[in-house]
């Protein structure tokens, strides 16, 4: 929540950086100095400068005293802009809404999910008897300084257990620990290491419930440091040590291993898809009676998704079908097909009676279909066809009812009870949203990138508000790892529309929102082509009237933070304001230099290939900074826990932009000393960082901060 006096701005970032005494009116300092010290790599020939590569070490007295000095520059300059007080205030007005839930998972006839109750700094595990039981909290963190963050949890077959997870401090490094469901109790069972960040976390329970396979990195030898590398599944019996627990797969598969694991917990089925690094295939392994894992599926199948479907996995794979078309692997582990291509790219399959549910999207439209035994086609879902998206679908084998939630731009969560044999739905939960966002109109426009290519663009704005060219607009792209964008609730971005301003959203290549053609686009060689569309949505903000250059600011986080990087060193005319959050900016140290560099070779390439060098340099953020240019304003934001993304990725571009603009516009870097990547983020820093980035664009873009 951004401030405007001293005591709010305390109050409202307890979640992030050091605060320092200011005045209301004081005005705004130049940015700290950082100076430049020779440095540079030699690459298949080339030399590589890098004279703020000082900035990568965070144990540097120097580098600890330049963070410092930018959080009070950064603290200076929001702080002087009058409209943070107004939409800090509607933010939480926003923010502090009616409990929402997620997540929920059926094992054994009990339901488990996440309740989020406002301003509560985390969520509660709860569990319930369904669908008749009484709710009851299982797992609280909000207690102490709620500093820990619930990472994940998994039944036991008959859900008189759970696994679950913690992490603390923004860093997703998990620990797993064992509830008793029935009488409350956390068991002793604490297991270290157990994934997150660079590898996904996992569980596999037995069919008897006295152990369960779990993801774990190698646990670090004495005195040595952790390595988020070399993840394995081991297995622990419960009441044991977990330095007893033995490696059951994975040894020696890959440094950068990521298993995500597939379970029907009513009957303790469990398979593997084991991918390299991210935005991989996978291959498939499926676990047998005596406790092996066996390969059923090789890399080539292209295979995304998966679900038990009785005895029987039903696995989504894209070999020759860029859409996604269904196999299914019989007990003995033969691959048969099962459903052909279809309209609409596979996001998700889930078990309903004896057939199942396939998921689908086509851009950002989003749809659900049921199927019987034999991928006859059943019906589709009765649910809203635009403008939403479907997260979790609670389901079992055998049993016709499922739990499907969604939620929409101007639509909160919200879950219905589904049944298969009747095709009714039953709405059972629905968040009650603290404002009025009927009156929000959902447009649709498009781009052409550069070769060609439509990229969709959904706008969403107050009713009534006509293109005339000068709405300040903020667009929002993401663009990679297989990873959709999909509808997601506006919530406290509300308070931008109804000021006038409009939120446009890039259906970009890299992600899949059209199937894996859409997302091999924009990998390695053809990541420019990402860039490409997203410049291409912008322009189409302006041809279509709805906002011009000084009216436009863009917004992305993470790899997305990697697109505001280039999108503003290649067209920085194009954009009048940028936040970029936790993102990769120097793409030529991120492979070797981070630790999540090695698990995004996939993705990104690897710059030991020239030709991957070469198209690397060309679009590399930090390399592309011109000295003497005109920059737009700009806000990077970073924690200093964060596994994903290093930290000194936001510390060496605001540096270089910094050294380098002649706009006057401020470049501002927010070094929140607490947190990570934004995973599991307590109330208070989403909060935070909402009112932060709508403040930034409002004083940039000449948004009326005024009530509506």
């Amino acid at each position: 929540m951004l401030p405007i006096t001293r005591r709010l701005l305390a109050a409202a970032l307890c979640a992030g950086f050091a605060i320092h005494a200011i005045a209301d009116d004081a005005a705004p300092a130049a940015p700290p100095p950082t100076p430049q010290h020779p440095a540079s790599d030699t690459l298949q020939g080339i030399v590589v400068n890098d004279p703020y590569r000082w900035l990568e070490n965070p144990d540097d007295p120097a580098v600890q005293a330049w963070i410092a000095a930018q959080n009070r520059y950064t603290e200076a300059v929001l702080a002087a802009m009058p409209e943070g007080k107004a939409l800090n205030a509607r933010v939480q007005q926003l923010a502090i809404g009616t409990p929402t839930r997620s997540g929920p998972l059926l094992a054994g006839g009990m339901l488990f999910y996440m309740q989020y109750t406002p301003p509560q700094a985390q969520p509660v595990l709860m569990a319930q008897a369904w669908p008749d039981g009484k709710a009851k909290p299982v797992v609280d963190l909000n207690q102490g300084d709620a500093g820990g963050a619930i990472t994940g949890y998994w039944p036991s077959p008959s859900g008189r257990y759970l696994v679950y997870g913690t992490a603390e401090g923004g860093s997703e490094l998990t620990t797993l620990h064992v509830l008793d469901v029935l009488s409350g109790a956390t068991l002793d069972d604490r297991l270290p290491w157990a994934g997150g960040g660079t590898s996904a976390q996992g569980v596999a329970w037995d069919a008897d419930e006295k152990g369960f396979g779990y993801v774990r990195f190698a646990p670090p030898a004495d005195g040595q440091p952790f390595r988020p590398f070399d993840a394995t599944l081991v297995h622990h019996v419960v009441g044991e040590p977990a330095d007893k627990d033995a490696t059951v797969f994975g040894k020696g598969y890959s440094p950068v291993a990521e298993y995500v694991l597939v379970n029907a917990p009513a009957s303790a089925r469990s398979a593997i898809l084991a991918h390299v690094g991210d935005g991989d295939a996978a291959e498939v392994f499926v676990r047998e009676r005596n406790g092996r894992y066996r390969r059923v599926l090789g890399r080539d199948a292209n295979a995304r998704t998966a679900a038990w479907v009785g005895q029987r996995l039903v696995v989504a794979v894209f070999e020759d079908a860029p859409r996604g078309r269904l196999v299914a692997i019989d007990a003995n582990g033969r691959s048969t097909p099962l459903l052909a291509e279809r309209a609409g790219a596979i996001q998700q399959v889930a078990p309903l009676g004896d057939g199942f549910i396939v998921v689908r999207s086509s851009g950002p439209d989003w749809w659900a279909e049921q199927y019987d035994a034999k991928a006859a086609l059943v019906r589709r879902l009765p649910l809203p066809p635009r403008g939403i998206a479907i997260g979790s679908i609670a389901s079992e084998s055998g049993q016709a009812k499922a739990l499907v939630s969604y939620h929409g731009w101007t639509t909160p969560t919200r879950w219905v009870e589904y049944d298969g044999d009747s095709g009714a739905v039953r709405t059972v939960f629905e968040v009650k949203p603290p404002a009025d966002y009927d009156k929000i109109s959902v447009r649709r426009i498009e781009g052409t990138s550069k070769d060609g290519t439509r990229i969709p663009v959904t706008l969403l704005m107050r009713d009534g508000t006509r293109p005339d060219g000068n709405h300040p607009t903020i667009l929002y792209g993401y663009g990679g790892f297989d990873l959709p964008l999909a509808p997601s609730f506006i919530g406290a971005n509300l308070a931008w529309l109804e000021r006038g301003g409009v939120l446009a959203f890039a259906s970009l290549r890299g992600g899949n929102e059209f199937g894996q053609e859409w997302h091999a686009q924009g990998q390695k060689l053809l990541k420019q082509n990402v860039f490409n569309d997203f410049r291409a949505a912008a322009h189409a903000l302006f041809d279509t009237h709805w906002t011009r250059p000084a009216r436009l600011g863009i917004l992305g986080g993470s790899n997305g933070g990697l697109l505001m990087g280039a999108s503003l060193v290649q067209h920085p005319e194009d954009y009048r304001a940028v936040v970029a959050k936790v993102g990769i900016y120097d793409m030529l140290r991120h492979e070797t230099e981070s630790a999540n560099g090695k698990y995004n070779v996939n993705e990104y390439g690897t710059i030991a290939d020239p030709a991957q060098l070469q198209a690397t340099l060309i679009y590399s953020p930090l390399q592309n900074v011109k000295p003497k240019t005109a920059y737009p304003a700009v806000l990077l934001t970073t924690g200093v826990n964060d596994s994903r993304v290093s930290p000194w990725q936001s510390r060496k571009f605001a540096a270089a932009l910094q050294n380098a603009t002649t706009s006057g516009q401020p470049v501002l870097l927010l070094t929140r000393m607490d947190a990570g990547h934004g995973i599991g983020a307590p109330f208070s820093q989403r909060v935070s960082d909402a009112a932060i980035t709508l403040t930034f664009f409002a004083h940039e873009l000449g948004l009326d901060a005024a009530a509506p």
